[in-house]
C-alpha cells in the first residue's frame, strides 16, 4: 500500500512538472495559454519543446491589445 501511494506521488510530481509551462501561463493568465497548452501537451515530451512552451509562458505580454495600437 505504501508502496503505491508512493508511485501515485511520483506521478503527480511528474504531470506538475511536465505541465508547469501551461501551469505558468494559467497563473500570469496568459492570453495564448491555450496555444502553450497544446504545444506543452504535444511536444513536451522533448525538451525543446518544453523549453519553447516555459519561455512562452513566462514572456511578457500585453493583457489588452487594443490600448497598444497606434493610431
Amino acid at each position: 500500500m505504501e508502496g503505491v501511494i508512493g508511485g501515485v506521488i511520483v506521478l503527480l510530481l511528474l504531470l506538475v512538472g511536465y505541465f508547469l509551462p501551461f501551469i505558468i501561463a494559467l497563473a500570469r493568465k496568459h492570453v495564448d495559454s491555450t496555444a502553450i497548452f497544446v504545444l506543452n501537451l504535444f511536444l513536451g515530451w522533448t525538451f525543446f519543446g518544453w523549453v519553447v512552451a516555459l519561455v512562452w509562458a513566462v514572456k511578457k505580454f500585453d493583457s489588452n491589445p487594443k490600448n497598444s495600437a497606434k493610431n
